[in-house]
């Protein structure tokens, strides 16, 4: 099972660079009052990697919640 999921990471992230690498003209990206431009393969990376590392801690957060709520209930 863990090969499906790598493959399937690959894969997304595969199709994410070529998304990128095709979409280069400059857009104009505006968050809570601030305003900047880039390319648009640029921000297509760094939402990707900001999804993955969010995406990642989040997992992470859920499941050592998961394993202290068991532990806890174990030793009661």
């Amino acid at each position: 099972m863990r090969w499906i999921y790598l493959a399937v990471i690959v894969l997304f992230a595969l199709v994410t660079l070529i998304f990128a690498m095709q979409n280069l003209e400059v857009v104009t990206v505006s968050f809570l009052g601030f305003k900047g431009s880039t390319r648009l393969a640029i921000l297509a990376i760094f939402v990707y990697i900001l999804g993955a590392f969010t995406g990642g801690s989040l997992l992470a957060l859920l499941r050592r919640s998961y394993e202290r709520s068991q532990w806890t209930m174990g030793s009661s």
